[in-house]
């Protein structure tokens, strides 16, 4: 075939040499590969049927690490001359981009001998090229040749003509394309090109800038990048002719344009021309580039901050900080002009609107000296304004508009953080301001953006505050104003909860700690002494800020370990002084016993305790276990007790007692797993009979969390084993029969939870035991609700935070192994109690990852259809909520049934409970998503039905309804 006359069976020939060279170029020897190269640049002068084959030989031997040197220059000057590159076709001219992008890979310093002469060989190569695929490659050759200082000599135009010429890309990629090339790959794939070096400068800049000014989004969006990509390289020499052009388009497109998108653009140009010109070292003879391009800046845009109408304050304003922010000497050159202007124009404007758009503006100012830290005092124009940057904040704080207020707040919290602006005499009038607003201002949200201002600025000046506004805050609890408070149209509660709460806000470094914690507990000991109504509300404020103060003191190990061996003693004695009390004189210490209190406790306790070091947790677990089991009461604050602490004894007069279970859960169930717990098995013993034995539900449920959270972190083994098999004991007679069958469920469901999360085999043989309680008719609702907790995360125990042992995707492996269970109960159960089947899958597929989710839905939908039609608000609830997402989700599965969804969805909304008619309003509305030809034939049927929603007596549903109606 090689030797044949006719042109398709030479080319036929060495078609098959070339597909056998590809396969095994790299078992060529050296005499070969040469002795190949030669006939292949030979055959380049060959009829052109022959040269898409002979290029293919030329690739496979660009592989070849055997090749000598001077042959790849001797190929690539073959092609060069031999072969005209753009009459070829695409996969043609791709073979040659490879063949050059393999050479420039293995022979970089042959190709660099060429010279100049590599470069416009390849000009000649890509000259003309129009498909994506070729493009990108050849992007990355021209990319290649400029950042590997290959030779471009005379060519440094045409190699950028040749280039440009693609700019701004428009590429739109037809629809399925197989080749996944995007219009972004090709704009960041050339834009690397013509910010790839500064000799490109003199021909781009002109490009941008004509760009710039075209009337389509997109060309004026790519401009504004490149030029952004291209000052990380350039300097003053490059910038310098263009900067006036370059200037006059940016404001020009901030004060004109509608786009957020290009403003944002425009912005981030101007700041890189700033830092560009910013990094350029000065020699003496040189005109300070940075100092003129402000000082333009400065002249264009200064005498629109004056403007009375303030139309184009903040464009001006957004300029001036963009190139403000761009460096220290930007910075202090553009603020030593502008910062006085603006302090002067938010005195001579009286309206609360006008001043916060300034004080914004200074704000912008302020934010920017962040950056750069500590303020320097013979440069910044701060520091000889700090009087009426002062005065200003301050008349905002006090002013009557809260909007003007939170820019003030905003302010104060940077002056704050700039180290060195603020005098103490400053310091003191800003910790008053912060006070004042906390706990006199009326508005909640300057109250709260008070309070965490004073959390971010108090660990930066922790004796201001420590010494001034704890002091104060005290005073406010303590004295009494609280309640006799008439002025302040705060009413009392209020007044002391803003008091508490921002006494956690500041507690933020260790030392104001020492102060905020004791003040703290004093007041939940004055409260608790107290017999007044609403006493129990005001002890949850108090824990609840007391949680807050333990959340921020867990990084700090010496302020947790001092919160914890300060707060936990304490909240354990006031506790054990209450059950004593109610023992013998009911009516005293009753609101620390009531639930609600109790259960706030519980987070205290609990985040005191997670992040102890584990010696440190050992030494309070020795306190805390005895306490329980054995009354050892010497380790609590004030420890002389009418009588002795037994929560575990029997005994109607021990109810109170008893309740105190909850704070030993709180305890042991946060310690780290690594912790040893004294008289482990003792305790679990006795929480499993307290949960199984008592007649009060609250004591019952915490007794068995505690010993299901005891149980989940037990190691393995035979004692494990064995406190299993004595809780199993005791639950399955309680069970069957008796008055206790609710308490024996809840231990069932908890020690499920226990084992299910870490994996443990006997978790199956309970859950069996579970799912046949669905069956039953007095447990069976409560047994469905229980799915519930199984798949939910736990507020309290047995979760990550607390060092659960909790394994990663059990909640898949829970529905794998038991939704089929729960499938085949549901068919086999009489029609009395179907209802409770329906009610634990749909919580189980409420817990349920989406995506694994939608894989089983064509399998579970019929049955989720099937609950919709449950009398039960609860499965309905939950079915609406599972269907809602898989509506978006899965809309393919979801078209298949869309009759019957829009028939349940409908009869749903005028279901008697508003939550049912609510969620399925958003079915309806969800609805929408599935492909508009499904949707069609139902659309007039369903717009008259949620005609009637739209009076519903409550507002929540008609919000629901006026979404879903105008979506439909």
């Amino acid at each position: 075939c090689l030797e044949n006359t006719d042109p398709r069976l030479r080319g036929r020939g060495i078609q098959l040499l070339s597909q056998v060279l590809l396969q095994c170029y790299s078992l060529l020897q050296e005499k070969e590969v040469l002795h190949l190269v030669l006939f292949y640049e030979n055959r380049l002068q060959d009829h052109h049927l022959v040269i898409p084959s002979v290029l293919q030989g030329l690739r496979a031997l660009s592989m070849c690490e055997v090749l000598s040197p001077g042959l790849a220059v001797s190929v690539l000057k073959a092609i060069f001359q031999e072969v005209h590159v753009q009459s070829l076709l695409q996969l043609d001219r791709h073979t040659v981009y490879s063949i050059i992008t393999n050479f420039m890979g293995t022979r970089e310093e042959e190709l660099k001998g060429l010279g100049a002469d590599f470069t416009f060989g390849f000009i000649q190569v890509m000259d003309g090229e129009k498909d994506p695929r070729n493009l990108l490659v050849a992007f990355q050759i021209v990319h290649d040749l400029i950042t590997k200082n290959y030779a471009l000599g005379p060519f440094v135009e045409e190699l950028f003509e040749v280039t440009s010429c693609y700019f701004p890309i428009d590429f739109t990629p037809p629809p399925n394309d197989p080749h996944g090339i995007q219009r972004e790959d090709l704009i960041l794939s050339l834009r690397a090109v013509l910010a790839s070096t500064p000799q490109f400068a003199e021909f781009l800049l002109p490009l941008l800038i004509e760009k710039m000014d075209s009337d389509l989004q997109s060309a004026k969006l790519d401009s504004l990048q490149t030029l952004t990509a291209c000052c990380a390289i350039y300097g003053q020499k490059e910038l310098q002719e263009f900067l006036p052009s370059l200037w006059s388009s940016l404001r020009r497109e901030v004060f004109q344009t509608a786009s957020e998108k290009v403003e944002a653009e425009c912005l981030a140009a101007l700041h890189a021309l700033s830092a560009c010109l910013s990094r350029s070292v000065l020699s003496s003879d040189t005109e300070d580039l940075l100092d003129s391009f402000l000082s333009s800046i400065l002249q264009d845009c200064r005498h629109h901050l004056c403007e009375p109408d303030m139309k184009l304050v903040w464009p001006s304003a957004k300029l001036l900080q963009a190139a403000a922010g761009a460096s220290l000497r930007a910075y202090h050159h553009v603020t030593r002009s502008v910062l006085p202007l603006l302090l002067e124009q938010y005195t001579k404007h009286p309206q609360s609107s006008q001043r916060r758009t300034i004080l914004e503006m200074l704000l912008g100012f302020l934010e920017l000296q962040q950056k750069w830290g500590h303020v320097e005092e013979d440069e910044s124009a701060l520091l000889s304004l700090q009087a009426p940057f002062c005065s200003v904040v301050f008349s905002a704080l006090t002013d009557p508009s809260v909007q003007l207020q939170l820019v003030g707040i905003r302010a104060l919290t940077v002056l704050g953080s700039l180290q060195g602006f603020l005098s103490p005499s400053d310091l003191e009038l800003v910790v008053d301001h912060l006070i004042r607003l906390s706990l006199r201002e009326e508005d909640s949200q300057s109250s709260e953006a008070a309070m965490e201002a004073a959390g971010s600025l108090a660990p930066i000046y922790p004796k201001v505050f420590s010494g001034r506004m704890v002091p104060r805050l005290e005073e406010e609890l303590q004295s009494g104003r609280a309640e006799r408070e008439e002025e302040s149209s705060c009413d009392h509660r209020s007044l002391r909860q803003r008091c508490l709460q921002a006494l956690a806000a500041v507690s933020i470094h260790t030392s104001i700690v020492r102060e905020t914690v004791p003040v703290l507990l004093q007041h939940l000991r004055k409260v608790q002494k107290g017999s007044e109504a609403g006493s129990a509300q005001d002890m949850v404020s108090v824990c609840q800020s007391l949680h807050r103060v333990a959340l921020q003191c867990q990084q700090d190990a010496e302020g947790c370990w001092y919160y914890h061996q300060t707060v936990v003693p304490c909240l354990l004695a006031m506790a054990v002084q209450a059950a004593m009390q109610e023992s013998t004189h009911p009516l005293l210490g009753k609101a620390l016993l009531e639930e609600e209190v109790l259960a706030a406790m519980v987070p205290v306790i609990s985040a005191a305790t997670t992040h102890l070091s584990p010696e440190l947790a050992a030494q309070s677990v020795s306190h805390v276990v005895p306490l329980f089991l054995d009354g050892e009461v010497s380790f609590l604050p004030q420890n002389s007790f009418p009588c002795s602490f037994q929560p575990f004894e029997d005994g109607e007069c021990l109810e109170a007692q008893r309740r105190l279970v909850i704070l030993l859960m709180a305890f042991v169930c946060s310690l780290p797993r690594n912790v040893a717990i004294p008289q482990q098995e003792r305790l679990l013993r006795e929480l499993l009979a307290l949960s199984c034995s008592c007649n009060c539900p609250f004591t019952a449920t915490t007794a068995a969390k505690c010993f299901a959270g005891l149980v989940n972190k037990h190691p393995a083994g035979q004692q494990l084993d064995e406190i299993l098999q004595l809780a199993v004991n005791r639950m399955e007679p309680g069970l069957a029969e008796g008055p206790r069958r609710t308490q024996a469920l809840t231990l069932l469901l908890w020690v499920t939870k226990a084992l299910v999360l870490r994996y443990h085999p006997l978790s199956s043989r309970l859950t069996d035991k579970l799912l046949g309680l669905l069956g039953d008719a007095e447990l069976g609702p409560a047994a469905a609700d229980g799915f519930s907790l199984l798949m939910a995360e736990s507020p309290d125990v047995l979760h990550k935070g607390c060092h659960a042992d909790v394994r990663i995707m059990f909640r898949q492996r829970f529905f794998t192994d038991n939704v089929p269970k729960l499938v085949q109960g549901f068919h086999r159960a009489g029609p009395d109690v179907k209802a409770n089947y329906l009610k634990g899958l749909s919580h189980v597929l409420n817990h349920l990852p989406k995506p694994v989710l939608v894989t089983e839905l064509p399998t579970l939908l019929s049955l989720l259809l099937e609950a919709l039609s449950c009398s039960d608000r609860v499965v309905q609830l939950s079915t609406l909520s599972c269907l809602q997402p898989l509506l978006l989700e899965a809309p393919q599965i979801m078209s298949l049934h869309v009759d019957t969804l829009v028939t349940k969805f409908l009869s749903l909304t005028s279901s008697p409970t508003m939550a049912v008619r609510i969620a399925a309003l958003r079915c309806a509305h969800a609805l929408t998503s599935l492909p508009t030809t499904v949707l069609l034939p139902y659309k007039a049927r369903v717009i008259r039905a949620l005609a009637k929603p739209l009076d519903d007596k409550k507002r929540l549903v008609r919000k629901e309804a006026v979404a879903a109606r105008g979506e439909w």
